[in-house]
């Protein structure tokens, strides 16, 4: 069933649907849930960093959904109680890639002896490493492949994903470390290399709904992410489906 006509009748079937429904997302995350949003009538979106946004919940914003960028932030708010942990389910997988301005172009090894630091030069754009997930992946990969301690100052730390891309796109930074999905959605950056997925953490998407939020409505919306008609969605703007399977912890 297209997305707009299983949209059209989720909505017939539980008239409700229409009211709005709070979902705070990773900024990777902006893009594809923008589209979403088009064929679920009601969804409201606010995106940030992860780590913002479960400091936000944790403090009690008034959010309905959450949809992180790692499992650790997640685990953040179920150690404290702040999701509903029967609803936590890993949603998606990206992957991280080198990205440099265009014609800006360099080679890359990811292997140790490959003198990384030299490859370029000026800055090195990431989410910042002390919370922003897509940055603590790239310092974990940095930090196996020992370049970390020579890059680290010269790195230009970002508040979330979304604008690391931004200052390699600016031309303010010579290279940077984002998401497929986000380098993607860019046609002034070049990407130069996928990260071996053995450098880092798996990257995981999990989406649980907030405690005391979890009525008809959005555990509606949580199943719609789970969809046949998300997933084509989803994988259109670069992002692996890992389907429903729950997560327990």
């Amino acid at each position: 069933m297209p997305p707009r006509i299983l949209s059209i009748a989720l909505l017939v079937l539980c008239p409700a649907l229409a009211a709005a429904q709070s979902v705070f997302a990773a900024a990777s995350l902006s893009s594809a849930l923008t589209e979403l949003a088009t064929h679920y009538e009601g969804m409201h979106l606010s995106v940030a960093s992860s780590s913002t946004l479960a400091k936000q919940i944790a403090a009690g914003a008034p959010a309905d959904l959450y949809f992180s960028a790692n499992a650790e932030w997640m685990d953040y708010l179920q150690a404290h109680q702040h999701i509903e942990q029967d609803t936590r389910v890993d949603l998606l997988g990206n992957a991280l890639v080198l990205i440099a301005p265009n014609e800006s172009a360099f080679a890359v090894c990811w292997a140790r002896p490959f003198d990384f630091a030299g490859a370029f030069a000026g800055r090195l754009a990431l989410g910042d490493p002390d919370h922003v997930p897509a940055g603590q992946y790239a310092r974990q990969a940095l930090e196996k492949l020992g370049w970390w301690p020579v890059l680290k100052s010269r790195i230009a730390p970002a508040p979330d994903v979304r604008a690391a891309l931004v200052y390699v796109e600016r031309g303010e930074c010579a290279a940077g470390l984002v998401y497929a999905t986000d380098a993607a959605q860019s046609d002034r950056v070049i990407t130069l290399a996928t990260v071996p997925d053995s450098l880092h953490r798996s990257i995981v998407y999990p989406a649980a709904i907030v405690k005391g939020r979890a009525n008809a409505q959005v555990r509606n919306l949580l199943a719609f992410f789970s969809s046949n008609a998300a997933a084509g969605i989803f994988r259109k703007h670069g992002f692996t489906f890992l389907g429903d399977q729950r997560v327990q912890r």
